[in-house]
């Protein structure tokens, strides 16, 4: 695995036009122990954006009142709509299952959260037409842009 691709190919303007014309995310990985960074963004992105927030982790089955889907694949079947924003929390190394879903659902974008780089599932979702961004956290980017 590479490491040469950058983490984002957007300017400021362009980032904040892609959030702001996204209307849904997937968080894979969601945890409901309040001391994860995947619980923290997650209930900033219900609280204080505009999203539709969908909770992925095959471990649970509700947080906050909200269903939490066992995997990407299911929640596309239940919801019946393209997910914009995939926004992954999970090990490098387990982000090529989660391009697979990305791909397969149709998906605009795959984030990976702070930490979580792998360029050749980037150079391989980009392929496919996917924007991808690593190692940034969207809550720090939504702050950031102040939107």
């Amino acid at each position: 695995m590479s490491n040469e691709s950058p983490d984002l190919l957007l300017n400021d303007a362009e980032l904040s036009a892609l959030l702001q014309g996204s209307k849904s995310v997937a968080v894979i990985g969601v945890s409901a122990k309040e001391d994860r960074a995947s619980n923290h963004v997650a209930k900033y992105l219900i609280e204080k954006t505009d999203l539709e927030v969908y909770l992925v982790n095959p471990a649970l089955d509700e947080l906050w009142g909200k269903k939490v889907y066992h995997s990407l694949a299911d929640l596309v079947a239940e919801v019946g709509k393209t997910i914009d924003i995939v926004d992954a929390f999970r090990k490098s190394e387990d982000i090529p299952e989660v391009m697979d879903g990305a791909i397969a659902a149709g998906a605009k974008v795959l984030w990976m959260q702070l930490g979580i780089r792998n360029s050749d599932e980037a150079e391989r979702g980009r392929s496919y037409g996917l924007e991808v961004i690593q190692n940034r956290c969207i809550k720090i980017e939504f702050q950031r842009l102040g939107i």
